[in-house]
């Protein structure tokens, strides 16, 4: 399908997804809006059960919305089926056939649409070259890692060129180093295709690396909408603000370093040892992590984290200290609804 100029744009106009009737009826998503540009990186980033995977099966076709629309390009595609949107998804479980090679789970795609064997063959190897699987094309999937057969999941994308790919956490199942490398692999195939990126993940530091903007959701609504590093510095709301960094951002107490309607957020690199700073607070934990130093403490206000230098004079456990922050580096919210206030 042709979508126009822009042939990988998405459009979601208040989308909401309700699952259940009667009491028992709970919105996954809640009046979404979102427009994902053309050639965008986009991430979809909250916690478990905020929504994001039920609005990108929205998207793909495999969940209908309750209400809302949905748009590829200028094309409507609420009743357009999934074969037809020119999308193509890549699962967390890698959804392969056991039975199949690799280079028969790769050419699957086209083998559906009628694509003739000699081209089949030369888009399947120019995807495994890509993705450096040149090596496994006869293999079956049972013979592979785990980060191959997710490589070979992304293949069987590829070859299908469409204009938006969607990835429903493709990396969850792979080792801390593996997520990695394979993160810097679909920055790099971004760069390459002439497509739109939809990609779902609780992790935010794929949302931050990979990210051209990153959408935050919360318990089906959408929260903010930016760059990795707008959100990063100027959350919209006190969930952005601790869902966004690590360690989270410090957020005291109404009334503390502020009015009594306000709550106030400092980041662990902007709380600083301070003599005579307004915090008190007690030494609990010294994390040394090399490059860093994680100081933790309990206070008046609660627990406090702050990011030091690994040169720093530091406190011996159980020490008392005072902290405090610069005020450019305060952020503050609404102590009722948690929105942002300048």
């Amino acid at each position: 399908m042709a979508y126009g100029a822009h042939v990988a744009q998405v459009r979601l106009e208040s989308v909401t997804k309700r699952f259940g009737e009667g009491d028992d009826q709970v919105t996954a998503v809640d009046a979404v809006s979102l427009d994902i540009h053309d050639h965008e990186f986009m991430i979809l980033l909250g916690p478990s059960g905020c929504g994001k995977s039920t609005l990108l099966r929205m998207v793909a076709g495999l969940e209908d919305p309750t209400s809302g629309d949905v748009y590829i390009g200028e094309e409507w595609v609420n009743n357009t089926q999934p074969k037809l949107r020119d999308i193509a998804m890549v699962f967390q479980s890698y959804a392969l056939y056991p039975h199949k090679t690799v280079r028969a789970n790769i050419e699957f795609p086209l083998k559906v649409r009628g694509v003739g064997k000699a081209e089949r063959a030369a888009e399947a190897q120019r995807a495994a070259d890509v993705l450096g699987l040149t090596d496994y094309m006869r293999r079956k999937p049972g013979q592979l890692s785990g980060g191959q057969r997710q490589r070979v999941a992304l293949a069987r994308a590829i070859v299908r060129n469409p204009a938006v790919f969607l990835m429903d956490e493709p990396l969850s199942n792979l080792d801390a180093k593996l997520r990695g490398d394979t993160r810097a692999e679909l920055v790099d195939l971004h760069r390459r295709f002439d497509s739109t990126f939809i990609y779902v993940t609780h992790d935010q530091v794929e949302a931050m690396t990979m990210g051209s903007r990153v959408a935050v959701l919360n318990a089906g609504r959408l929260e903010q909408v930016g760059t990795p590093q707008d959100v990063y510095d100027f959350p919209a709301s006190a969930f952005v603000a601790q869902f966004i960094g690590t360690p989270p951002m410090n957020l005291l107490p109404p009334g503390v370093l502020g009015t009594d309607d306000v709550q106030v957020g400092i980041r662990p690199e902007h709380l600083l040892l301070t003599p005579g700073g307004r915090l008190q607070a007690t030494v609990t934990q010294i994390e040394h992590l090399g490059h860093e130093v994680l100081l933790h403490a309990e206070s008046a206000a609660g627990r406090l984290v702050a990011r030091l230098a690994p040169s720093a004079a530091l406190p011996a456990m159980g020490d008392s200290v005072q902290l405090d922050a610069d005020a450019q580096h305060m952020h503050h919210f609404d102590a009722t609804t948690g929105v942002r206030v300048s």
